[in-house]
């Protein structure tokens, strides 16, 4: 696939705080904020960003609304939250834990058909209703049911990517790889310490390292994995705009408050069948190949870089599927510090998954709107690459769903 056929932009992005265990306001017995709360801040906080809201479409990104919500029909609360797509065409996408970059992808591909010069995109997830053994229920819907599902694991998804742990372990060193997942820990919370909306803001324990240390316990969690390496239980909604050089003009967005998509790929992989080798994110590897040469660029130009870490051996198993690592490699890329805000490919600097946290069918959506705000210089989390290029992967199950986008700075 050749380069993109016209100019496509992203601003105004806005993501709420991240809300769940970890953010002092938060308490499974008291009442919680509503998904629509979510969804009106979010739009709201694009909108303010915008002098003329008229877009041409709008899509929700989610994954288990009907589960967790009992909620359908997304679509229609698109118009609540942004009043003029009343009258609009609107719809839902899910992939999964994927969902959000799905949503980025249809609204490029509606620009690239002349369908729409201006995309209004949102993603959300409300999990925080059920405890957690049951929301890894929920989330085992990205799995096949009628396959590996029922003879998977009551954490079915910590189960999947710890058997991946445990092949990585086997053939790369079971020391090194743990002592690189609790440097990936410590990163994420130390990057989340300065985003003031991310679920592990407050977290202030002495000795990150150590409790990424921690020995798995296979009786009480899984094999491979503790809890440190896992993403969270999280709710909240993300926003941006999606947009055609003439839609940005129109919506009153200025160039240097955007940054220009070079490169995307979705890749699909056959839901019903195992990976072929457990170390490899094979289908991450073919959507980032893919997404970099319509780009036109390498891995080392890519400046900062958002990974769907949904748990600490799928960050580092990514760097090696996106050729940032050989085979093996990720280890001494994380225990070295490169992927260190002040290392040579700053990664997760939001806090990622692990550190940010994991609304669902929000992350994908949400790593844009930090990519956005990386590469205009509003990150609370302000790194300078000198590199003008920013790469996300979005990824849905046991690497099935995945649509990865390059980004550059347009000022």
């Amino acid at each position: 696939m050749g380069r993109l056929r016209k100019r496509i932009f992203f601003g105004a992005g806005c993501n709420t705080v991240c809300f769940g265990a970890g953010r002092p306001e938060f308490h499974p017995t008291k009442p919680m904020p509503s998904f629509e709360t979510y969804l009106r801040e979010s739009a709201q906080g694009t909108l303010t960003q915008i002098s003329n809201p008229d877009f041409d479409e709008g899509i929700m990104a989610n994954f288990m609304a009907g589960r967790f919500l009992k909620q359908g029909n997304l679509p229609g609360f698109l118009p609540m939250m942004v009043p003029g797509l009343a009258g609009k065409s609107c719809m839902r996408v899910e992939g999964a834990c994927g969902s959000g970059g799905l949503a980025l992808a249809a609204a490029a591909k509606s620009i690239l058909a002349d369908m729409a010069d201006s995309v209004f995109v949102a993603g959300f997830e409300v999990q925080n209703i059920l405890k957690a053994v049951y929301v890894a229920d929920v989330l085992a819907g990205a799995g096949y049911f009628n396959g590996e599902r029922k003879q998977g694991h009551a954490y079915f998804f910590p189960g999947i990517f710890s058997d991946r742990a445990g092949a990585y372990a086997d053939r790369y060193g079971k020391d090194a790889a743990r002592k690189a997942m609790a440097a990936w820990y410590q990163q994420a919370i130390l990057n989340a310490r300065k985003n003031p909306k991310a679920q592990e803001y407050r977290n202030a324990s002495p000795d990150l390292l150590a409790l990424g240390m921690t020995p798995p316990e296979a009786g009480k969690f899984v094999s491979h994995l503790n809890l440190y390496d896992c993403s969270k239980v999280s709710d909240g909604a993300s926003s941006l705009v999606v947009a055609s050089e003439e839609g940005a003009r129109k919506l009153g967005l200025r160039p240097r408050d955007m940054i220009e998509l070079t490169g995307f790929q979705g890749v699909e992989g056959d839901i019903t069948k195992p990976p072929v080798d457990a170390t490899v994110l094979e289908n991450t590897g073919r959507a980032g190949a893919a997404a970099l040469e319509m780009a036109g660029i390498s891995a080392g130009q890519v400046g900062v870089l958002e990974l769907h870490d949904c748990f600490s051996i799928t960050g580092m198993l990514a760097l090696e599927a996106l050729g940032f690592a050989p085979a093996g490699g990720a280890t001494r890329m994380v225990l070295e510090g490169h992927t260190a805000p002040d290392g040579n490919l700053p990664t997760n600097l939001s806090g990622g998954l692990c550190g940010f946290g994991h609304p669902v069918g929000a992350t994908g959506v949400r790593q844009m709107v930090d990519l956005l705000e990386q590469l205009t210089g509003k990150a609370p989390n302000q790194v300078q690459s000198g590199k003008d290029h920013g790469m996300m992967v979005s990824m849905g199950g046991n690497d099935k769903t995945v649509t990865a986008l390059v980004v550059k700075r347009t000022a």
